[in-house]
């Protein structure tokens, strides 16, 4: 079989319609990604995961962001609500093992919620550290405001979601926690001396460099890459992702429609797979833009097919799991927790 192209899709809705069926059939995505606009019940999303797949001909990787708090694409009624990332960080700090134990646990009855639908890969965790004057869209999606408490329970989310056969992915490398602005709406700058990120910012990401799976920030480091953000800097995706934190998981850019990125569809996603990213992230289901992207991503081959092939290694069946107990271990640990 012929390896996929560098690029994982969004479709439009509920149903994939025939020109997204032909579409993911012709273009063979690496993998495709759902929103909210993607979910209605279990039936429905499991039906739309396996028209996918029907669709690419193999079990390619379907992907949500599924974090909790703000940033949940599947939720009440027919799913859990889950705490953001800054409640694991309270109780981190009134006691360590608990603060792990509950963000483990979150995050593998997450995975459970996910594989009954047939997702596959998680946007989760993040290694963003906050800081007060940085824009709110982190905030308390994050794990706390120290690298190494960040990078400690970033790791137990992980290993939450894999012994639930879920994949993770690191993001947004190397760090949005300082970003000034929304990336979504336009290019954050950020003015900080290298020799501070190496201790902050990119610090959370160092103990995580092993995961399968990263994603970069639409972030300008201006001590380092004055003119371009990470997601298109060759200098931050070769010296610093690759380098500095040393990350040699498969990375995917952050979706090249947010308004942070200058340039056409094509350029954006011409410009990420030129810098290293070895697949191009695309999210909003606009068919026509989809086809700009595909019309960029180049067949996964050499190093980029290595990484995915390593990454989707790492998929397995989940590990044997008392559901109902887990879920009334976890209302246990969180229920007096204070963000």
């Amino acid at each position: 079989m012929a390896a996929p192209r560098a690029f994982i899709a969004g479709v439009s809705g509920l149903t994939l319609t025939n020109e997204e069926r032909t579409f993911l059939r012709d273009a063979d995505p690496w993998g495709a990604i759902l929103f909210k606009r993607n979910v209605s019940d279990k039936a429905q999303v499991s039906d739309l995961a396996k028209s996918i797949r029907d669709a690419l001909g193999r079990e390619a990787v379907i992907l949500v962001d599924q974090e909790g708090g703000r940033v949940q694409r599947l939720g009440p009624p027919h799913w859990p609500a889950y705490p953001p990332g800054a409640r694991y960080a309270a109780l981190y700090d009134v006691r360590r093992d608990t603060g792990l134990e509950a963000a483990e646990l979150g995050a593998r009855l997450i995975a459970h919620d996910l594989r009954e639908v047939g997702i596959d890969t998680d946007c989760l965790p993040l290694a963003d550290v906050p800081v007060a004057q940085g824009d709110p869209i982190i905030g308390d999606r994050a794990y706390g405001d120290r690298p190494d408490k960040v990078a400690d329970i970033a790791a137990a989310v992980a290993r939450g979601l894999m012994r639930g056969g879920v994949l993770p992915v690191l993001k947004h490398l190397p760090g949005h926690g300082r970003a000034t602005a929304d990336s979504h709406l336009k290019l954050p700058v950020v003015d900080t001396p290298r020799a501070t990120l190496e201790r902050t910012d990119f610090a959370a990401f160092r103990p995580l460099a092993g995961l399968p799976l990263g994603m970069t920030a639409h972030v300008v480091f201006s001590s380092i890459d004055p003119a371009t953000p990470a997601t298109t800097s060759v200098t931050m995706l070769g010296e610093v992702i690759r380098g500095w934190i040393g990350f040699q998981g498969l990375l995917m850019s952050d979706d090249v429609s947010m308004g942070a990125l200058s340039g056409t569809i094509a350029q954006r996603s011409r410009a990420a797979i030129a810098a290293g990213c070895d697949v191009v992230l695309h999210c909003n289901g606009d068919l026509a833009e989809m086809r700009a992207v595909a019309g960029e991503a180049p067949v996964l081959v050499g190093e980029a097919l290595r990484r995915s092939d390593a990454a989707l290694a790492e998929r397995h069946a989940p590990d044997a799991f008392d559901v109902t107990a887990g879920r009334a271990r976890f209302a246990e640990l969180t229920a007096g927790a204070q963000v």
